[in-house]
This record gives structure tokens, C-alpha cells and sequence, in this order.
């Protein structure tokens, strides 16, 4: 996890943080900050142990700090912040020691994690796309009432 520590150290990193914290200061609904990143993790993490995948821990956690990280870039531009992310974790995981063939995979599922399609793949993508919508602890949201999403979409009651 040598790796992923030093994505939370990155100055690059953090300074994608403090944009997605300042874009986000007034924000009703979910944001997009280390708490959600620990939970996609986690529940990425769980999924993968629970499916027996054997998919790289480190991966994982690398994939889920920094599938968020274009949000900044969304709320200034409007670029689907997939996209953005995808455009600006390279030079993170460069410097934090990730080869070019890991980070082609990780990259990859930063891209899908808002794609319906790999929801049921027992890859590093799928894991992310499901640790991702199950993060959101909509039960206990004061804005639960007031979010447009379905409540098909809605975690309304604890699954992980």
C-alpha cells in the first residue's frame, strides 16, 4: 500500500481535493471527498474478498481515491467528471510509482465507474461501478427527500 500512500500525499492530489472541497462547500447532496473515497474502497474491498476476485488491494484503493478527482473540473466545465479524472490521475499515478500497463487498468475503471454496462463484472471496473453507488448512505441523508435520484437508486437501507 506503499503506492497508495502516496497518492495521499501527492501535492497534485490534494490540490484536486481542495478544488472538489472548495466546488463543493455549499453543496445539499452527496460530496465528493475522503470519506466517499474510503467507502468505495471498502466496499470495493469487501466485494472482492466476497467474490474471491483476488484483485490487487492496492489497485483497488489507488482506483478509488482518484475516481472522483476530475469533480472540480465537471462543476467549472461541465466534462463528465469520468472523463476529467481519467485525464488528470496519470501524472498521479506516474509519480506514485504505477507503471503504464497498471495504470491502463486502473484508468479503465475510473472511465466505467458511471457505466451501467460492467455493473455485474467481477473485474477491478465492475467492483468500483458497485462500490461507488453502494457508498451512498442515503438513510441517514438530511436531502434524501430532495435528491433527484430514483428511488431505485436510493440505498435506503445498510447493505455493507
Amino acid at each position: 500500500m506503499d503506492r497508495v500512500n502516496r497518492i495521499l500525499t501527492n501535492e497534485k492530489y490534494k490540490m484536486h481535493l481542495e478544488k472538489i472541497n472548495a466546488a463543493e462547500e455549499n453543496r445539499l447532496f452527496c460530496c465528493h471527498n475522503m470519506s466517499h473515497f474510503l467507502d468505495v474502497a471498502r466496499i470495493a474491498m469487501q466485494l472482492n474478498l466476497e467474490e474471491r476476485l483476488k484483485i490487487s488491494k492496492e489497485f483497488i484503493y489507488a482506483t478509488a481515491l482518484l475516481h472522483d478527482i476530475g469533480r472540480h473540473v465537471q462543476y467549472a466545465d461541465g466534462t463528465p467528471h469520468e472523463k476529467a479524472s481519467v485525464v488528470l490521475a496519470p501524472e498521479i499515478l506516474t509519480e506514485c510509482g504505477f507503471t503504464e500497463e497498471e495504470q491502463k487498468e486502473i484508468l479503465e475503471a475510473i472511465g466505467n465507474h458511471r457505466s451501467k454496462e460492467i455493473a455485474g463484472e467481477k473485474t477491478l471496473s465492475g467492483i468500483i461501478y458497485r462500490g461507488d453507488k453502494l457508498s451512498r448512505p442515503c438513510f441517514s441523508c438530511k436531502a434524501e427527500k430532495e435528491c433527484d435520484w430514483s428511488k431505485s437508486k436510493k440505498n435506503l437501507y445498510l447493505e455493507f
